[in-house]
């Protein structure tokens, strides 16, 4: 069905379809290893900490560390403490932008509809505070952001490229933006994307699909809280290294109702243990894959 729509599809270097004969990709990160563990959600210093410690107790590797609830809401102390963290760890930091649309004004945003908005950015004035949320959280020494807006991605990325921004930042697409085919995944690598974090509910075949397309880590959901799904899919973690590296697999926030949320140390604690269970997973399953070690060369690990 639809030749004529697949074949051009394949003219552009793009898939025919979702791939169901889930191929093996031979991409890697630059270290050569195939996948790292991402733990998102981690709003609160306290929750870092824990977090790490615990991760070390297990010994465990956590690559990455993901806030989410907005770098405006944190005081320069916390952020500072965030970055001190996953220094001494050797763990990359990603700070989302927190001006968002459910920050502002907007009555639409908070509406069962206008939902589908999602984190975007409403007007100019916006955009300038997001970009100032950014350079807000690089004086204090981070080095990676979560992005919420197409338009976003693409100014700070041109800003990147013309030297205003420093060279070594990374910019990575949030499962909010709603991206979850393979020509979405293109356009947002084209506008200068570090990594992109599909919809979190896609079935192995679309994952595979996506790989096909980019070059770019993707970000994948391992489990999920019950505000956006609740489903938890560890024992599909070693496939998902397999079809989809290089991956950050994104695991603990089944721990907690919800994204976006203020996290604690309990919280923190019970991450590690959910990272630990998908590491055990992939290592049985999958066992010829490798996690990037902690400091490896090209993690953006926080300046301090």
């Amino acid at each position: 069905m639809f030749e004529e729509t697949r074949k051009y599809l394949k003219s552009l270097g793009l898939p025919e379809g979702d791939l169901y004969d889930l191929p093996t990709s031979t991409q890697t990160f630059p270290d050569g290893a195939q996948f790292r563990i991402e733990v998102p959600t981690i709003n609160s210093a306290q929750a870092v900490a824990a977090l790490l410690e615990t991760s070390d107790r297990l010994g465990i590797t956590i690559n990455r560390v993901t806030e989410t609830y907005g770098i405006f809401r944190h005081t320069r102390e916390e952020l500072k403490e965030y970055c001190r963290l996953c220094h001494d760890y050797g763990a990359e930091l990603l700070l989302s932008v927190g001006p968002r649309a459910t920050y502002d004004t907007s009555a639409t945003a908070l509406s069962p509809q206008g939902t589908r908005i999602g984190y975007r950015l409403r007007g100019v004035e916006q955009v300038l505070r997001a970009v100032e949320d950014i350079k807000r959280a690089i004086d204090i020494g981070c080095r990676g952001f979560v992005i919420y807006d197409e338009g976003l991605l693409w100014l700070v990325a041109q800003m990147r490229k013309d030297g205003l921004l420093p060279s070594e930042v990374v910019f990575k697409v949030s499962a909010h933006m709603g991206y979850s085919n393979p020509l979405s995944f293109r356009i947002m690598e084209s506008l200068g994307a570090d990594c992109i974090n599909p919809v979190r509910d896609l079935q192995l075949p679309m994952i595979a699909a996506l790989r096909a397309a980019v070059k770019v880590p993707i970000d994948v959901h391992t489990d999920n809280p019950p505000g956006s799904g609740g489903f938890i899919r560890v024992y599909e973690a070693p496939e998902i290294v397999r079809i989809a590296a290089p991956v950050h697999l994104k695991t603990g926030n089944s721990v907690v109702s919800a994204h976006g949320q203020i996290t604690s140390a309990e919280d923190g604690k019970r991450m590690a243990a959910q990272a630990a269970i998908v590491l055990e997973m992939v290592s049985k399953y999958y066992p010829q894959a490798r996690q990037s070690p902690r400091r490896s060369p090209d993690l953006r690990i926080p300046q301090v």
